[in-house]
């Protein structure tokens, strides 16, 4: 089943139980979808709905921890609630030697050498990447392996 289904399925059932909790979030989620597919005039596919995931997931991360510092366990723990039910739609996340793997491809592929092939390993790297594994984290490692191929 694709993730656009999955969701509306989901949001059926989540209303049917009267799970109001999993229902705003779910509901937020499909808000996101709608918004991107009239803003771009495009039928999300499910690469771009894990991405619109991966980047609301983020961004109740960093809540999170807003929260935590604030004092509002309340809100930290819908936070998390929220953090799991998105994280659900995403697809098991890579192992930091798999991302390596991804990375060491690319660089393969492009051809890039130092720091300014980044943008060309980044940008074949990023379509594999989102919503499996933190983008920064990937930014850093696709730095670290540039610049030790330039040193070598």
């Amino acid at each position: 089943m694709a993730l656009r289904e999955q969701i509306q399925s989901d949001m059926k059932d989540a209303l049917r139980a009267h799970d109001s909790a999993r229902l705003n979030a779910i509901r937020m989620l499909w808000s996101a979808v709608k918004q991107k597919e009239v803003d771009e005039r495009v039928t999300a596919d499910d690469a771009i709905i894990t991405s619109l995931i991966a980047k609301a997931v983020k961004e109740h991360r960093d809540s999170v921890a807003q929260y935590e510092k604030g004092g509002r366990q309340d809100l930290v723990d819908k936070e998390n609630f929220e953090i799991k039910v998105l994280s659900g739609y995403l697809p098991k996340p890579l192992t930091e030697d798999e991302v390596k793997a991804v990375i060491d491809e690319a660089i393969a592929q492009t051809g890039a050498s130092g720091l300014a092939g980044m943008g060309r390993v980044m940008g074949a790297v990023k379509p594999k990447l989102t919503g499996r594994t933190d983008m920064s984290r990937v930014s850093a490692l696709v730095r670290e392996r540039l610049t030790a191929g330039k040193q070598a």
